[in-house]
């Protein structure tokens, strides 16, 4: 009986230990593996009772997690560094989690919108040929703590993280400008935005702003065009109620300009990104300091930064995603300041409202 419960008590700890991101390497005991894997799914609550087929396809995923955690682990420099472990993705690999989560063919749209962009870009401060100087900057900006943030939202497998960040950055702009926070709909915007927006199959913030601006579109509250994670028939109302955005947004280039992106935030307000984001399938919290290809090929994914801390051991972003409250820092996370860490200068979108 002693050692059933020591046998017991050592699976247990090793769930506790993935889930937290600590380094182990689990060894080759099969039996072992299965324990964990019952662990993830009562945890997640998933099941894939009566078929085996599927079951050993998740599972088989679960393990090659669990290298990869453990290798992803190993790497941090220090405690502030990245925690990788066991989360909702986990058995998913990484081309599924690509498929339903990400943007595969982001890149694609970003080279075609890439001439149409140029006529509406302005820059707010002149600065982006010029290197800003940051040494004037807030050492911290958060807009959170300025009640202009409206709570995170769970994109699901609709692949429209294009419209959930620029309704968000849309929404912290109006709050900026007015004191009112107010919800909009991600879904009007799903279901209506053209200029080769596909609703859930994909987007991009760049021509979202286009099609906004050129259509003068006043985009409709949450509550009267609420979300349904899938592309429904347009129901655009067209009238003068709802919020508009100006025409003087920017879309911009900004690789090896990444003060004038803090001079966004410290002067400015939120601006919203794209990113690649495959390493974050399994990202529990820190900073992100490595392993995350900022390469243009390789974006797939578009989030909401809503600050930095240059006074932080390791100097970051704030950045929002749309995975829901538990991903990352309820709903965050954090990438170093500086290296276009995972794709973040590719595509910077700020904006004004009317």
């Amino acid at each position: 009986m002693a050692i059933v419960w020591r046998r017991v008590c050592i699976i247990v700890g090793l769930v506790a230990l993935c889930f937290l991101g600590i380094p182990i390497r689990i060894d080759d005991n099969e039996s072992q593996k299965r324990e964990l894997f019952k662990g993830f799914l009562q945890r997640f609550n998933k099941t894939y009772e009566g078929n085996e087929t599927e079951y050993m396809k998740h599972y088989n995923n679960f393990k090659e997690s669990l290298n990869i955690i453990y290798e992803l682990n190993r790497d941090r420099l220090t405690e502030h560094s990245a925690v990788y472990g066991l989360t909702a993705y986990s058995d998913l690999s990484k081309d599924e989690f690509l498929h339903l989560y990400l943007q595969p063919r982001l890149p694609e749209h970003l080279n075609v919108m890439k001439q149409k962009q140029r006529h509406y870009s302005h820059n707010y401060y002149n600065a982006v040929n010029e290197r800003a100087v940051v040494d004037g900057l807030p050492l911290r900006v958060d807009w959170r703590d300025r009640n202009v943030i409206t709570e995170v939202r769970n994109q699901k497998t609709c692949g429209a993280c294009w419209a959930f960040s620029t309704a968000a950055t849309i929404e912290a702009m109006y709050a900026i400008k007015t004191g009112l926070l107010h919800k909009l709909s991600v879904q009007e915007l799903i279901d209506c935005a053209g200029n080769g927006n596909m609703g859930c199959e994909g987007g991009d913030t760049c021509s979202l702003l286009h099609w906004l601006v050129d259509k003068k579109i006043n985009i409709e509250f949450d509550n009267e065009y609420p979300l349904a994670w899938r592309t429904q028939m347009c129901k655009l109302k067209g009238s003068g109620h709802g919020i508009q955005i100006a025409p003087n947004f920017t879309c911009e280039y900004l690789v090896d300009s990444e003060d004038v992106i803090m001079m966004l935030l410290a002067h400015h307000g939120p601006v919203a990104v794209a990113v690649n984001a495959v390493n974050w399938q399994n990202y529990l919290g820190g900073v992100i300091q490595f392993h995350c290809d900022g390469g243009p090929e390789h974006i797939n994914h578009a989030v909401q930064i809503v600050g930095y801390d240059r006074s932080a051991p390791v100097p970051h972003y704030i950045v929002r995603n749309s995975w829901g409250v538990e991903f990352g820092h309820s709903g965050y996370l954090y990438i170093a300041v500086g290296s276009n860490l995972c794709g973040l200068a590719t595509e910077v979108s700020s904006l004004d409202v009317l």
